[in-house]
């Protein structure tokens, strides 16, 4: 599967640019390593991984950098333009590559093959478009000391594991409502007017299920919106602030 890495910069006031000196995230070393080589290394590794598109408004960045840059010229991976925002990014990425696309970000410094392999191969068969998830105790099995942002259903509370597949064409009306929430996350009304008030209070009151969550959004989009379960709890751990620089590396080494 095609695979787009999201690459681009977060701004001069990124905690963890600004922590490492880097102008992007994405370059900022985790035990030495970058993690943008971290996680093409580990897509790579990947049996089901085939193109590596990294999209990034400096491809300098990439070219310079000696492993990536051998591995640019010998065509195992390719550079696309960062679009200002990730469903901004994702949307182009799809008109241009089509579908099925498999998207991860560069701060997932942790990435393994494995995980992506599992990801892979465990898509529910009647999707169009796919999120992995970890639940909170499978997490916390893992790293009991981490600190993670939890999506909290009726069934169950879930990490995003920043794993993503775009498997039909219809997957594009998703990276479009992705831009409509992005677009109005300032402004409440219209959030509520985009996502329905019924199920913005059920999730509020905790009455919303994860499947009645993945029904609204096919109904919303046209797409039939899947999950895999993730059964690996560090795959949910990803790098955005000092707590997780300090954690990976940890993990890491």
């Amino acid at each position: 599967m095609d695979t787009l890495v999201l690459a681009g910069s977060r701004g001069p006031d990124d905690p963890v640019a600004r922590l490492r000196g880097v102008s992007h995230k994405a370059f900022a070393p985790i035990a030495g390593v970058p993690m943008l080589v971290r996680v093409v290394r580990a897509l790579i590794a990947a049996p089901g991984i085939g193109m590596i598109h990294i999209a990034i408004e400096r491809p300098e960045l990439v070219e310079q950098h000696p492993e990536l840059g051998l591995l640019l010229a010998g065509g195992r991976i390719a550079l696309l333009p960062a679009e200002g925002s990730p469903s901004r990014t994702v949307a182009a990425a799809l008109d241009l590559l089509g579908t099925p696309l498999f998207v991860t970000t560069a701060d997932h410094a942790l990435l393994r093959p494995e995980w992506v392999d599992y990801f892979l191969t465990h898509l529910p068969e009647n999707s169009d478009v796919c999120v992995g998830l970890a639940r909170d105790s499978v997490v916390q099995a893992a790293v009991p000391d981490t600190k993670r942002t939890w999506l909290r259903f009726a069934d169950g509370s879930f990490s995003g594991c920043n794993m993503f597949a775009f498997r039909t064409p219809a997957a594009r009306a998703v990276a479009q409502t992705w831009r409509q929430v992005e677009a109005q996350r300032k402004s409440p009304l219209r959030m509520i007017r985009l996502l329905g008030p019924l199920s913005i209070l059920r999730f509020l009151l905790g009455r919303l299920t994860l499947t009645a969550a993945l029904d609204r959004l096919g109904r919303i989009t046209g797409a039939r919106a899947g999950v895999v379960e993730m059964p690996y709890g560090l795959a949910a751990v990803d790098v955005d602030k000092a707590a997780d620089i300090d954690l990976a590396e940890r993990l890491l080494t």
